[in-house]
Order: structure tokens, then sequence, then C-alpha cells
């Protein structure tokens, strides 16, 4: 399981948001290049950026940054926030990043996953944001009507090779993860899942590690890590200390 570190862009700035919500924003640096580099040198083995900016207009908007944070580190790096066309998929891939996660899209328009998932293959993965279990869209503003369980298991009979599952309500919250909610994403997929919201310590991180066996994959960190809850180094040891 892998521990990957958030990088939410808004304005340019690396930020984080309470449950996404633009009125609740803490600026963390106004250099995310040196951000993302931080988490390099620290050990990350990939990094989880949003274009905070593109997922509320609806086209990505921070592209500058996000091909300098690409072209500074020497680590995988997937990106999601207002990816919403082949077009714009494209361009995520050109900027050089590993894989674009289609969020608003997939609930919208399935038909484009496939034909992604067809031509781009594993660089292709979804974003399942929900709350109450009900996925919301277009940054989170909206809700979708659209169960996540029913929709993760229809993103995965569109051959997706990974699910990436937010419970909003804990997203930023240092509240702990939702577990019932990812034991319910998991037992229902035959695919890998990275868990995303919660996270306020490693005794999270370590029962999270429990679920391996589950599906998970990953886990994104954000505000824990720039609480200071916890660092990333000290996350890696503990994680590798649970496979031992």
């Amino acid at each position: 399981m892998q521990v990957i570190p958030a990088i939410d862009l808004l304005g340019g700035k690396c930020v984080r948001l309470l449950r996404g919500e633009k009125k609740k924003e803490t600026v963390y640096s106004n250099d995310p290049v040196e951000v993302a580099k931080k988490w390099e040198n620290e050990g990350a083995l990939r990094l989880h950026l949003v274009d905070l900016d593109g997922a509320f207009e609806g086209e990505p908007i921070n592209s500058a940054v996000i091909s300098a944070i690409v072209s500074g580190v020497g680590i995988p790096v997937q990106l999601g926030g207002g990816i919403r066309s082949e077009l714009l998929v494209k361009n995520a891939l050109d900027l050089g990043v590993s894989r674009v996660i289609l969020g608003t899209v997939a609930v919208e328009s399935p038909d484009l996953v496939q034909k992604m998932v067809e031509t781009y293959g594993e660089s292709i993965v979804v974003g399942i944001d929900a709350r109450e279990g009900i996925v919301a869209v277009k940054g989170w503003v909206e809700g979708s009507g659209r169960k996540a369980v029913e929709f993760a298991l229809e993103m995965q009979d569109c051959g997706v090779s990974e699910i990436i599952y937010t419970d909003i309500a804990r997203d930023g919250s240092l509240e702990g993860p939702n577990y019932v909610a990812l034991q319910e994403i998991l037992s229902a997929l035959s695919i890998p899942v990275i868990a995303s919201g919660g996270v306020s310590s490693l005794e999270d991180l370590c029962q999270l590690k429990m679920l391996e066996n589950s599906g998970i994959s990953g886990v994104i960190v954000g505000q824990a890590l720039y609480s200071g809850k916890f660092t990333l180094k000290d996350a890696i040891i503990e994680i590798k200390g649970q496979q031992s």
C-alpha cells in the first residue's frame, strides 16, 4: 500500500479545503513545485495532484504549474480536476502525468471512460467522490443521485483498473477514514482501490493497511501531512513495519 501525498492547486498555490469547500481554504505554499520536491525527497513513490480551479470551472486551469511539477520530480504524478473530454485527457497526458483521474465526466459519459481506457489503458483511473454514499460531481458542489457502490461497479465493467474513493465528509477533517463506506466499496469490487479522506494519524494508516488484502492499493494523505500530524517518512516507515 502506497502512501500518496496530495497537492491541491487553487490559484497556482498549494492549498487544502475542508470537505471541498472553497470558503474553507488554507494556503500551505505559494510554490507547489517545491512542495512536490519535498514529498519526493521524503520518499513518496507517487503524487496526487488536483486542479481545484479546474474542478470548479470545468476545464483545467493550472496546467503551467502542473507541467512544472511533473518536470521537477522523477516520480509518477496522477492528475484530476476538470478533465471532462477526450482532448483534455490527451492534453493532461501530454503534460507528462502518468495517470488521469476522471470524475464528473465518468458519471455523465461512461462511454467516454470506456473509450479512454481502450485508448490509454491503465493511464485512466476514476475518482469516486461520495457524500453519504452518493456520488458528487463538478467540484463536489452537485449530487449525481448515483450510489457510489453501483457506480464503482459500472466503472469496473468499463475496464477501469483502479478506483480512487474519497469520502467528502471526511476530506480535510482529520476525523479518520470512513471505514464502513470504504469496506463496502472494497467488498463490491475486484479491482484495487485508493482510499482518500480523513486520515489523521499513523494508527489510521495501520488500520487501512490491514485492508490491503481486501483491495486497498494506496492511501492519499493531505491535511495530516500539511498540519504536521506525522511526517511522510514516518508514515512510510510505519507501513513498511506492518509488512514485516
